[in-house]
């Protein structure tokens, strides 16, 4: 019996370096990408709107065709009627927890992801388990 793909939840954050080539992060980010090849990239839609609010914005035609690329490439997880009251919990649990983040970390555990990747470490507080911020050096 072979192991489970292992399911990466990426942030939003992440999405974005990765995508617009950000000169900071784009190397580590993609080195730890090869690193994990077998596994298993999710997002969902929160992603996809976080991502392209500010291209749409200024009508960047190109970016936005380069993420709508990039989405075909990961699993967009749902966003059930579950995820939403996982998030409220969360923010009712943690005063700091912002919707968004809360709404991110509630898609991972609500479909059983191994691992959450961001380049936030307060996030870390909340889920240390699951998030990870693979871009510490």
């Amino acid at each position: 019996m072979g192991l489970a793909e292992l399911s990466i939840y990426l942030d939003s954050c992440l999405a974005i370096y990765l995508v617009e080539e950000n000169a900071s992060f784009v190397a580590k980010l993609e080195s730890a990408l090869a690193a994990n090849s077998d596994a298993k990239f999710c997002i969902s839609p929160l992603t996809e709107m976080e991502c392209l609010i500010m291209l749409l914005r200024q009508e960047n035609e190109l970016l936005i065709t380069k993420f709508e690329n990039w989405f075909r490439t990961v699993e967009v997880l749902p966003l059930e009627s579950e995820v939403f009251r996982n998030a409220a919990q969360l923010r009712a649990d943690f005063n700091s927890l912002k919707t968004p983040d809360a709404l991110h970390l509630a898609t991972a555990l609500h479909h059983n992801c191994d691992e959450f990747w961001t380049n936030d470490n307060r996030l870390n507080l909340i889920a240390p388990l699951l998030v990870k911020n693979i871009l510490i050096t």
